[in-house]
């Protein structure tokens, strides 16, 4: 497959109608949840007499503006062809909504909490909420920390989602909370290991696929396939197949995130290329890179490594690993990841509506530019 097709845009437009069906009845139920939200929050306002300070922010308003940018939505999409490839049953489909409205919630509370702990100054083409704040309070010249305010409002406003997730599949089966309890395990886990190994500086190839896997492809493919499946009563045998299948598509969506987060296109991912470098991320093409570079770039790699890169560095250091081949090598990991998914759709039985749309998807995580 060219490496010319990873320019395209992440268009899930083009699978099947009965998707936009789930979306919009998700989306009715997050506009319910958060009118419920706005009611909680009116009566608590008004047991108290509580009057707005200055630096007053909207909860609820944050979160309605921040979930109508939803970007790709692809878990809600993988949530539906998991639920359709094991059967589908009509009296299942509003579990079903409830897990893909959880999903949306759970993506923005790990976009807010990420943003803040990598220090992002945007997402999605708009600017973090984080920053958002600490510049309101800045501008109203608040007490305190305008940074320390920001992150607070920002890790208030994700704690807020993640419980009204947790909430929407509280009515579903029991093997539904299992899968769900897993998959935030997994993605608290692979975010710790983020945080931890880049502050030691360390870099090794399987805690790297370990964390890309947790933290990124298990709960965007692999868990809202299974929990979709799991709405429609699937058995162990087809989740085992799922699981399987997804892993692979997650980590070429891993890889792919990775190529991104180094040479992406900021007017079309939304948020400015090459801060794995300046942060020192522990991914997989800066593992990569080490094994790679020559000795001539090595004082890039250490510059990375001790937090003083700067842009041209980062520029630098860019070019020095396309040089290198690392940006071919992990071309060629999602290629050989991509053609492997494909190879392996047949297996899962998914039926003749599910399995184009999951090729197709696997097309679109494989070769996005967003």
């Amino acid at each position: 497959m060219s490496t010319e097709a990873s320019t395209s845009r992440l268009d899930l437009r083009v699978l099947d109608a009965p998707v936009e069906r789930t979306l919009g009845a998700i989306d009715d139920l997050l506009h319910t949840t958060l009118a419920e939200l706005r009611v909680c929050l009116d009566e608590a306002g008004n047991s108290r007499d509580a009057v707005p300070g200055p630096l007053e922010v909207d909860l609820v308003g944050e979160l309605a503006e921040r979930l109508a940018n939803h970007g790709k939505r692809l878990r809600p999409h993988l949530a539906h062809w998991g639920w359709v490839t094991a059967g589908a049953p009509a009296q299942t489909f509003q579990d079903l909504v409830r897990v893909g409205a959880a999903l949306e919630l759970l993506h923005l509370f790990a976009l807010v909490q990420d943003d803040v702990m990598d220090r992002s100054e945007t997402r999605r083409g708009r600017t973090a909420l984080h920053v958002v704040a600490a510049r309101r309070h800045e501008q109203a010249r608040g007490l305190g920390d305008p940074e320390l305010f920001g992150d607070s409002v920002a890790v208030l406003l994700a704690d807020l989602a993640l419980s009204e997730a947790g909430l929407l599949v509280a009515s579903t089966s029991a093997e539904i909370h299992r899968a769900w309890r897993l998959m935030t395990v997994e993605l608290v886990d692979g975010q710790l290991l983020d945080v931890t190994h880049t502050a030691g500086r360390r870099r090794d190839l399987a805690t790297s696929r370990r964390i890309a896997r947790f933290k990124s492809g298990r709960y965007t493919i692999t868990r809202p396939l299974q929990l979709g499946a799991l709405v429609a009563g699937a058995d162990r045998e087809v989740l085992d197949r799922l699981h399987s299948w997804g892993d692979l598509v997650g980590d070429a969506f891993a890889v792919r995130d990775d190529l991104l987060g180094v040479w992406g296109d900021p007017s079309v991912t939304g948020k400015p290329a090459g801060d794995d470098l300046l942060a020192g991320k522990p991914t997989v093409l800066l593992t990569w890179a080490h094994e790679m570079l020559p000795d001539a770039a090595r004082p890039l790699l250490t510059a990375c490594d001790d937090g003083t890169l700067d842009a041209a560095g980062v520029w630098a250091l860019q070019e020095a690993m396309e040089a290198a081949g690392v940006r071919e090598r992990a071309e060629r990991e999602v290629a050989r990841l991509a053609e492997r998914a494909n190879s392996e759709l047949g297996a899962l039985d998914a039926g003749p509506d599910a399995e184009p749309a999951l090729r197709a998807l696997v097309e679109s995580i494989a070769w996005r530019s967003a």
